[in-house]
């Protein structure tokens, strides 16, 4: 039991920092859209 803790722990934390990752990834796609989007129309 010792050993299975661990690792669904390190699962839940790894699950969490991807995650957080793919959300400041696709804010920064949709912020550099939305800045080009800008440049092409000024």
């Amino acid at each position: 039991m010792d050993e299975i803790v661990p690792k669904s722990c390190w699962g839940v934390a790894a699950k969490a920092v991807a995650g957080f990752a793919f959300i400041i990834l696709l804010a920064w796609l949709i912020g550099g859209a939305e800045t080009a989007a800008v440049v092409a129309a000024g």
